[in-house]
């Protein structure tokens, strides 16, 4: 789990992967000038004030390498939001993410074992929409990608967004042991 004094590390991997796969969506002053002051100062207060969420962190000899922000009671309808998932760029396809998942599915069922899990993917990030169907995430809905801090002039145009669902989270668990010796999540 996450610890307050992770936050300048946790946002330089966020600010690291938006600046890679939100390119075209967020505007580049957003992502070069802002992002990754605004990253730091959201991940210091959320790592402050951890108030139900989960936030699971991956590493590989002592470097973050990995996250998974989720929050366990976002939705009446479809449960825990996964917020956040980032893997460093390097690292992909080497079952980090995927472990991930299933120890934030583990966190969710703790939580609630009724709950379901969901996350946003943009439109243009199709990687990632393969990465989410493969691991058995139901494609439910589209909409408009939120204004980060709600400023609509961090957004190109009107970029759009979809909801992958997991109505029962217990589908990603998975024996993460023996995914990856040296990974630590």
């Amino acid at each position: 789990m996450a610890r307050p004094e992770d936050a300048p590390a946790v946002a330089g991997l966020h600010a690291d992967s938006w600046q890679r796969h939100y390119r075209g969506a967020y505007s580049d002053s957003f992502l070069d000038e802002e992002a990754p002051t605004y990253l730091t100062r959201m991940w210091t207060e959320r790592l402050a004030t951890p108030t139900q969420t989960s936030t699971i962190l991956a590493e590989y000899d002592g470097e973050l390498v990995g996250l998974a922000h989720t929050f366990l009671d976002k939705d009446p309808r479809w449960g825990a939001l996964v917020d956040n998932l980032h893997v460093r760029h390097t690292l992909k396809r080497q079952g980090i993410g995927s472990q991930l998942l299933a120890l934030t599915a583990e966190a969710v069922l703790q939580w609630s074992s009724l709950s379901g899990l969901y996350l946003w993917v943009l439109e243009q990030n199709s990687a990632a929409q393969a990465f989410y169907s493969a691991r058995g995430g139901q494609c439910v809905e589209r909409d408009d990608v939120p204004a980060p801090g709600g400023d609509p002039a961090r957004l190109n145009g009107k970029p759009a967004c979809f909801r992958f669902a997991w109505r029962a989270p217990s589908s990603l668990l998975m024996d993460h042991d023996h995914q990856s010796g040296s990974l630590n999540a």
